[in-house]
């Protein structure tokens, strides 16, 4: 087990660093002068000249990305070119609005898709079966911006059951939920797609296993077999989807964020782009590639802690 962790840490930070190295560059060609987006059309091109050798953006690429990466590390991300304000505080609530909308999206929609998905595998090749897996495929099918305007203008415009612009919910429970539900129903409905087919493959594949057999043959009741035998491992791939999910929530919700003017950090990864703030949009970008590749790794082992024939292997 010692040395599946060490290899898996060792291929995570290989990823983080690979990543890093993506986005500088990114941020490096995204099309406008800094130091014109920061004094604005009016400003003369000496003055712009200044701003740009007062930021360090003439000294070598090499030399500027070891500062930047260094800097995060240290978690002094700087101040940002437009809103003038210190990058790792900004950065920090927008994600803590994201993890918001991410945790409310798990909660209504993994035990619903986990729930259906033991469903369909226990009514294999009957209509429940069918309906369910046709269901989820057409989900998984639907790009986040086409059900996210879709439930705009349905729930929002026609109907009016949710606000236009969603907002950070207070401890109210009839505020979260309108003002969370649209915004996390895109997400949902890809979840649901996901979660609910890795349910059923993983219970289908243990109920035709050796040991549910003989428990049955045994005369056990189908009860027992299930949650006793069944469910506690046929659910360990499910738990490794379900992680992998959380971690691609955070970095999936720059369209809905940007469709529901929700102040997350989707939405200042988008605004960060337009308006050229280079700062910002390195630091949040890298901590949802850091977020999406801790949660895999977790994932990964714990996976590797519950089944030993991944760690044997």
């Amino acid at each position: 087990m010692t040395i599946y962790i060490v290899k898996r840490v060792l291929l995570a930070l290989i990823t983080l660093v690979l990543v890093s190295l993506i986005i500088f560059v990114a941020a490096e060609v995204l099309p406008g002068n800094i130091g014109r987006t920061i004094l604005g059309h009016f400003a003369t091109n000496a003055q712009v000249q200044a701003i740009n050798v007062k930021l360090g953006l003439n000294r070598p690429v090499l030399e500027r990305y070891w500062d930047w990466i260094t800097s995060f590390i240290r978690g002094r991300w700087g101040s940002s070119y437009s809103l003038q304000v210190p990058v790792f505080g900004l950065v920090m609530r927008r994600f803590l609005n994201s993890i918001i909308l991410g945790a409310f999206a798990l909660v209504l929609i993994v035990p619903v898709s986990v729930g259906l998905g033991v469903v369909a595998a226990l009514r294999r090749n009957h209509f429940t079966d069918r309906a369910i897996t046709l269901v989820g495929m057409s989900m998984l099918a639907l790009p986040e911006f086409v059900t996210g305007v879709l439930a705009l203008i349905v729930l929002s415009i026609q109907f009016h059951w949710f606000p236009v612009s969603s907002v950070v919910p207070s401890a109210n429970p009839v505020s979260i939920v309108r003002n969370l539900f649209l915004p996390a129903l895109p997400e949902m409905v890809l979840i649901f797609g996901y979660v609910s087919r890795m349910a059923r493959a993983g219970t289908v594949e243990v109920l035709e296993s050796n040991y549910v057999r003989t428990a049955v043959l045994k005369g056990l009741p189908r009860s027992r077999v299930l949650f006793r035998h069944a469910l506690r491992n046929s659910l360990l791939p499910t738990i490794t989807v379900i992680a992998v999910q959380a971690g691609y929530l955070v970095g999936s919700l720059v369209v809905v964020e940007t469709i529901f003017n929700y102040p997350g950090i989707g939405n200042l990864i988008y605004t960060a782009a337009l308006s050229h703030d280079q700062p910002v949009l390195q630091a949040a970008v890298f901590l949802v590639a850091l977020v999406y590749t801790v949660t895999n790794l977790t994932a990964d082992l714990a996976y590797a802690a519950l089944n030993p024939r991944v760690r044997l292997g």
